[in-house]
Order: structure tokens, then sequence, then C-alpha cells
């Protein structure tokens, strides 16, 4: 059996596969010099093992594609039995108030010990720098791969977990067996906005602002992170993340509406603004921040508004009030780009979805070959989900190599 790609679907895979066949030889190959390099960086170097979520229907919600196609493979191997997986091998976990599951050490090379000592007392055999550049399905059955220095490598059973495809390129091996890779598009990814106001506010953060993108009936609820490009926080990559091939179509221009206290409506706010004025009216109106606004950023938000910095609350006319009311409740700014998020690096885009038998991971086009990860048109939001994706494809697709 071989495996290619040595990232967390691949190896969940072929530890998957060694261990339910200990006679069975696996072999698993990674292009790079290092393994399990994307789990190494993952969550600032913490490495968001899984969420808590443990129905399998509201975990495939978490899925801007692949939800549906992962509802079946969540009933089989889910995240809690993730967790049970890390922690009968030694890592012990820890859910964090958000729902984030990550190593109770809080780093990455836990999580990356654990997986290298499976595979190796699994017998599994792992060859760096060793990536095949073609791969043909025998008339006798089964597989050969071809490599750059003229080597080739038989395998009864093949699995492709080689990460998402940044390029169409990447799924090219996919492609020589008869596939269809669906285009690579950029998901989780910040907006760049260049209104000199929210730029100079960079590191402000408000816990919870909605944003909405007029025309595509697309709204998130959450954390928003004013950057020195724009916009970022989890609100703002869930939007990207929901509507990734709109945005890739509009060229990543287009605008954003957000309302900076979504838990008050018109009303409401108007009701602050008359207290304001009723017992602070000898305070200026940009000296008074509404919470849980940042002083810095009530302070723009006024002046963005028209309204002068020398104004008190006794004289914010009527028609003032109504401008700072929609400056707060609806803000339209210009997108101008997007920055992708490096911690991530997760596309939509891959091995189609519907050639492939998500009980088993295995192709419906070409028999013996198998899928997992991020090369298949999948992709989660952040918060663990991505690699929940791996591990659930990568177990799934292991045991039905083996047999078992």
């Amino acid at each position: 059996m071989v495996v290619v790609g040595g990232g967390a679907a691949g190896f969940f895979a072929a530890i998957a596969c060694a261990e339910a066949a200990p006679g069975i030889r696996v072999t698993l190959l990674e292009k790079g010099p290092q393994f399990l390099s994307k789990v190494r960086i993952s969550g600032g170097g913490r490495c968001n093992v899984t969420h808590a979520c443990f129905d399998p229907r509201e975990l495939s919600g978490y899925y801007p594609r692949g939800g549906a196609a992962l509802l079946a493979p969540f009933q089989i191997f889910q995240p809690r039995d993730t967790i049970e997986w890390f922690e009968s091998r030694g890592v012990k976990l820890k859910a964090e108030a958000d729902g984030r599951i990550f190593p109770a050490t809080n780093s990455s090379a836990t999580v990356i010990d654990c997986l290298l000592g499976a595979a190796r007392r699994a017998g599994v055999e792992c060859l760096p720098n060793r990536a095949p550049q073609s791969a043909r399905r025998r008339a006798e059955g089964g597989f050969e791969l071809g490599f750059c220095d003229g080597v080739s490598l038989g395998a009864e059973r093949l699995l492709l977990a080689t990460g998402g495809c940044r390029v169409a390129a990447a799924g090219q091996l996919a492609v020589s067996l008869g596939h269809t890779v669906e285009p690579p598009v950029p998901s989780l990814f910040t907006f760049h906005i260049t209104a000199p106001w929210l730029r100079e506010l960079a590191g402000i953060s408000v816990p919870a602002v909605e944003v909405s993108l007029p025309g595509l009936g697309r709204r998130e609820l959450g954390p928003v992170l004013i950057t020195h490009s724009g916009l970022s926080g989890p609100a703002i990559l869930r939007l990207s993340a929901w509507t990734a091939r709109e945005l890739h179509e509009l060229d990543y221009q287009f605008p954003l509406r957000l309302n900076w206290t979504p838990l008050l409506d018109a009303q409401a706010l108007t009701g602050q603004f008359e207290s304001c004025r009723a017992g602070q009216s000898a305070r200026l109106v940009v000296n008074t921040p509404l919470p849980p606004l940042a002083a810095r950023l009530w302070q723009n938000l006024v002046l963005a508004a028209g309204i002068p910095r020398e104004t008190r609350w006794a004289g914010l006319s009527r028609a003032a009030r109504h401008r700072l009311v929609e400056q707060l409740s609806l803000t339209e700014l210009q997108v101008s780009g997007k920055t992708l998020n490096q911690d991530e690096f997760v596309t939509c885009g891959g091995v189609r979805l519907s050639e492939v038998n998500f009980r088993t991971m295995e192709s419906r086009i070409c028999p013996g070959l198998h899928f997992g990860g991020e090369l298949l048109d999948i992709d989660g939001l952040t918060g663990g989900f991505n690699f929940q994706a791996a591990w659930t494809t990568g177990w799934i697709a292991g045991k039905a190599m083996s047999g078992a």
C-alpha cells in the first residue's frame, strides 16, 4: 500500500492501514524533507487538533464545501474518536472556551511526535523527499508510480493525500487516473481595505460585529480584528470561506457592510444617545465611547459620521444623531483585495466529490485508488474543522485499504 502525502490525512491513513493489517507493507511518500509541516505551524504552533462538536449533522455544517459528503464519514469517525485516538496514545488534549481542542502542552510537536511514533510502531515506511511524477493503473491491477530519477514503485492500492490544490497542477496525479479537479480558489482570507480612518486603528478588536456582503446574501456575526491592511478575525474568515468562489469571481473588489453594535437596533441606539444628551450633555461626543467599542474606534466612527470633533452631546442635532446611528449599524467599506491566512493555507477546489465513495474514500472511477484530506474539494472553517476532515477521511481510507 502506498500513501502519497506526509500530512495529517496521509499519516493517519498509513497508521490506520498498518495497524489494521500488520502483515501489509505500507509506504508513505512525502515530497518535502519534513513530514507533517502544516501540523507543525498550525494554530500558531499549538495545533488545533479538532473541535468539540460531537453531533455529525451539526459538525458537517462547518464545511462550506463538502459538508453533505462528510455526514456519513462523521458517523464512522468524528471528533470524539479523534480525541480518544490521541489520548490513548499519550497525548492529553484540552478544550478551550470556543470549542477548539489543543494538546495540553500547547505544542504541535506533541502531536507530531505521537504520529511519527505510531507510524514507526506500526511499521510504516516513511520516505521524505520522494514524490511521484506519474501514476498509471496497471493492466493486471494495482498502480505503478514513476519518479524523476527513473525509478518506479508498484502499489496494490494507492492513497493520494497531497494537500490542497492551491494550483491546478497539484491534482495532476488524480487527473492522470481519470479524475476531475474542481478549480482551486483561496478560502479563509482577510480583506484589504484602504480607508485611512480604519487602517490607523490596526490592532483593535471588537468581540461581536455583524459583517455582510450586499448582493450575495451572506452575513456572519463574530469577532473582528482591524489590521494594517484592513479587516480580519473569525467573522471575516468565515465570510470569506462561505463566499470564496463568488468573491474570486468579483476579483476581490466588493462592498462590505459592518454593524458594529449588532445587539442594539436603531431605536436602542437612539435611546442611548438621548441618555448621553441628558446625563452627559457637557461631554464631547468623541470622548464618550459606547461599550464595547474601543475609544479610538468610537472616535473614528463619530468623525466618519461627519460629526465635528468639538461637538458636545448637548449640541448634537437630530440629523447628526441619525448619521451616527447609520454609521454604527451600517458602515460600508470597499474591499480591494485579500491576504491568505498563512496559518491555514486553505483552498476550496480539489477532486470532485461525486467521484469518491465516502464510506471507503475509494474512487468510483479507478478501483484501488483512495483519497484523503484537502486534495478533495472540501474545506472547513477555522477551529479545527479542516484537521478533523483530514483525520476522518484518512482513517476511513486507511481502514478500507487494509481490507479490515
